[in-house]
């Protein structure tokens, strides 16, 4: 048994921030942060873009950056929770900078990007590598703060509540508590006990339910799902961002993201003869929103029968490009694109999880104790659609806002030792990983084919068929089961894809990235 204050599950910019503030301002209090890969490997190390702050100057302004928001999110954004991050980032975005982030200035000032879906320049970022510059700094404060145990290969398996005990909810009808969480070490392949005064997930998305994504392979939606088997609040699942523009290389996963900037930049977007076409689509022509430059690609591919699309940097000052872009400059010299001569293949990808679990302004989820932040969380913040860069921004603002609640929370709560340790017996060392590896491939296929960026009814109705047998396929094996990482997130991954298929066979008018074709 391990036990904690504080157990942060997640270490991407969300879960490090909280275990940060919390830690620090807590001398006294004991912070664990768990982790089932290495310490450094979130979707927050891959985040290119950067960090959309309004800074309230003459040439851009809060209501500006609300606006933006609000239109992205077409009309199911929580106004006074876009008013509330958009006007606290700048004191965020500070506290980041005092930590050690560098961000790229021009004549001592930021030099801003714009991005799909804003109307000014307003994104704070690190060449095109903002997320890992973010991360670093973080982890570099994290290891400088004594009260902080970070536990890297601890794969969370499910959060732990009174249906956990011999007792169970009593009466039923009352709300659940988290007591902590049941960990797989994968260093001993044993479950240990994780007991905690208060819980926060911090788990990012849900890419790999895709077979094309952006996300990193450990993406697997698994404190949705958690969340989700414990009775917690899930909405909005139905709202997954497709990037537009991720690097057509086949066969390779994850994708490469070609970064929002670089149409911001001034990129133009063509088809395999050559020509433009996103004035037909949209008067803001690149830099519509990320929903719109999407789905038109996918409209230009299916259409015309054809894998990707260009992406046109020809014309672009080609020094200045390797300069903002040097990653992306690199990456396309090692597949044999110059960009300053060769246009880049790109294709629309799996990237962000606008919805999750319902979380409060305070980060606190439906169960007691539970807090979530960062894009396992749904806040409001983002409606049927992320402005772009909005992401960075969400997750330190609320890890503040947990911060602040589980501070003052604490004091409420006592630690739970009546928890029983995990129950092993009976299981067995699958006999055929193929049952494991070949249903996630599957998994992954279907939900690209019915459930992509257009779906339609009888798409959604044949997903939901065959994920319920895959459902039950996989519960059994998980039941008979030693635990593995491999058998974990495919149970993980199919919760996730029965919630996006029963949320979008719910919806029934299209907003943002939803779009239903009867």
């Amino acid at each position: 048994m391990i036990s904690t204050d504080y157990l942060v599950i997640g270490s991407g910019i969300a879960g490090l921030t909280f275990a940060l503030k919390t830690a620090r301002n807590n001398p006294n209090a004991s912070v664990l942060i768990i982790t089932k890969s290495d310490e450094s490997e979130s979707n927050t190390k891959y985040a290119q873009g950067g960090v959309a702050v309004a800074l309230d100057n003459e040439f851009d302004s809060f209501e500006k950056h609300i606006h933006d928001t609000l239109v992205a999110g077409d009309g199911l954004c929580d106004r006074d929770v876009v008013e509330l991050v958009v006007r606290e980032g700048v004191s965020r975005l500070n506290e980041l900078v005092e930590w050690g982030a560098s961000f790229d200035k021009l004549n001592q000032e930021y030099h801003l990007g714009k991005e799909g879906g804003h109307t000014a320049n307003r994104i704070v970022h690190h060449r095109d590598s903002t997320g890992l510059e973010i991360e670093k700094t973080l982890l570099m404060q994290i290891h400088r703060t004594p009260n902080i145990t970070v536990l890297s290969h601890y794969f969370a398996i499910d959060i732990i509540t009174e249906h956990h005990t011999d007792a169970g909810l009593q009466p039923p009808t009352q709300t659940p508590t988290c007591f902590g969480a049941y960990v797989l070490n994968l260093h001993s392949k044993k479950v240990d006990k994780v007991l905690s005064r208060i819980t926060l997930l911090a788990t990012g998305g849900v890419g790999q339910v895709y077979k094309n994504t952006t996300n990193p392979i450990i993406a697997t939606g698994d404190g949705i799902a958690m969340a989700y088997r414990a009775g917690a609040d899930i909405r909005n699942m139905e709202f997954v961002q497709f990037h537009p523009t991720a690097l057509y290389v086949p066969n390779e996963s994850p994708s490469f993201l070609i970064s929002e900037a670089v149409r911001g930049f001034g990129a133009i977007l063509r088809t395999q003869d050559g020509c433009e076409f996103m004035h037909t689509y949209d008067q803001r022509k690149e830099l519509a929103s990320r929903d719109i430059v999407a789905r038109a690609i996918d409209h230009e591919l299916k259409k015309r029968g054809e894998e990707f699309v260009y992406l046109d940097c020809r014309h672009l000052d080609i020094n200045d490009f390797i300069s903002q872009f040097p990653n992306i400059y690199l990456k396309c010299k090692d597949i044999g694109i110059d960009v300053a001569t060769d246009l880049i293949p790109v294709v629309p990808a799996a990237h962000y999880l606008c919805g999750g679990i319902s979380v409060d302004t305070n980060g606190r989820t439906s169960i007691n104790n539970l807090y979530a932040c960062g894009e396992c969380s749904y806040t409001g913040l983002h409606g049927a659609n992320r402005l772009a860069s909005n992401s960075l921004l969400e997750a330190v603002v609320f890890a503040h806002r947990c911060y602040e609640s589980a501070t003052n929370r604490i004091s409420q709560t006592t630690l739970q030792t009546a928890i029983p340790d995990w129950n092993a017996e009976g299981t067995l060392d699958p006999s055929e990983q193929i049952l494991i590896t070949q249903t996630r491939k599957e998994l992954q296929e279907l939900m690209g084919s019915y459930v992509g960026i257009v779906r339609t009814s009888e798409r959604l109705k044949r997903a939901m068929e065959r994920i319920r047998i895959i459902q039950k396929e996989t519960k059994n094996l998980y039941d008979r089961s030693i635990l593995s990482p491999q058998l974990c997130e495919l149970r993980n991954l199919v919760a996730v894809a029965y919630l996006i298929v029963k949320q979008s066979m719910q919806r029934k008018t299209n907003k943002g990235v939803f779009y239903r074709a009867e």
